[in-house]
């Protein structure tokens, strides 16, 4: 899960200043943990707090995505997530934007099979980006990342996102001059996927997805959430600077994960 969150806190001073090169500082002054890390997390302790016992998973994944939410009103959420935050009666309201996809790496880690990767996949994410294209941009980067654990290689993760969810017929470069900001799921899920295939790293996956412009931190964040665990250990420096951007609440749900769901 910590590649994730190192996608989100190195792509957060892109987000609004794009790059288009790989090469640039990859801890700038200004980075900091956004939307895409808290709610990440909030998942993961929506698990943790499920113990095991998933049938409560949505409801457990409500509450925590709204406490965090509230302790962190200023992370960077979208005008309709800010609205679901705040609200007494969350009810899903039809996203189709990346914001399910972006949260949903923590399911792959507990998940037994891929048909359990799926349905926890729609638990977390159905409860506010219900739309279709918000539920398979979300069911992708989950099956991405449980391949990647189980050990499968590049090309079968490809096969797989290609038969079942995109068509990835493009590279990085040749959307690299052209490619715009979109938060919509279809329109920077695939280019995450991409972006994780075309790595040597997982710091080249977050560079790669970074360097196309657009939603820098979320797009970062999935292509990292699937190149940690095909890589396996993190660079200790690399997870020490991720650390220490996290304040002591979250450093604790990440390190309590991990714990019990070791990568």
């Amino acid at each position: 899960m910590i590649g994730a969150i190192a996608g989100d806190v190195i792509g957060s001073v892109y987000e609004r200043h794009n790059t288009r090169r790989k090469d640039f500082p990859l801890f700038s002054p200004g980075c900091r943990f956004t939307d895409d890390s808290v709610m990440t997390l909030a998942v993961a302790k929506a698990l943790l707090d499920c113990d095991g016992n998933y049938g409560r998973l949505p409801e457990r994944a409500v509450d925590a995505m709204q406490s965090l939410g509230r302790m962190y009103p200023d992370a960077g959420y979208g005008r309709g997530f800010r609205a679901w935050l705040r609200s007494d009666d969350p009810a899903p309201y039809d996203s189709f934007g990346n914001g399910g996809a972006m949260r949903v790496s923590p399911v792959a880690y507990v998940a037994r099979d891929i048909d359990e990767v799926k349905a926890l996949s729609r638990a977390v994410t159905a409860v506010s980006h219900n739309h279709p294209e918000g539920l398979k941009g979300a069911e992708a980067v989950a099956v991405a990342v449980f391949m990647a654990r189980k050990g499968r290689g590049r090309r079968e993760i490809r096969e797989t996102i290609e038969r079942d969810y995109y068509a990835l017929n493009f590279t990085l470069s040749g959307i690299r001059p052209h490619y715009t900001f979109s938060s919509f799921s279809q329109d920077s899920v695939p280019e995450a996927i991409e972006a994780f295939l075309e790595s040597e790293s997982l710091e080249d996956a977050i560079r790669g997805a970074i360097s196309i412009g657009g939603d820098s931190d979320t797009i970062a964040a999935i292509a990292g959430s699937i190149a940690e665990p095909y890589y396996g250990e993190v660079d200790r420096v690399l997870r020490e600077s991720v650390e220490d951007c996290l304040d002591a609440p979250l450093l604790s749900i990440l390190r309590e994960f991990e714990e019990r769901y070791p990568a």
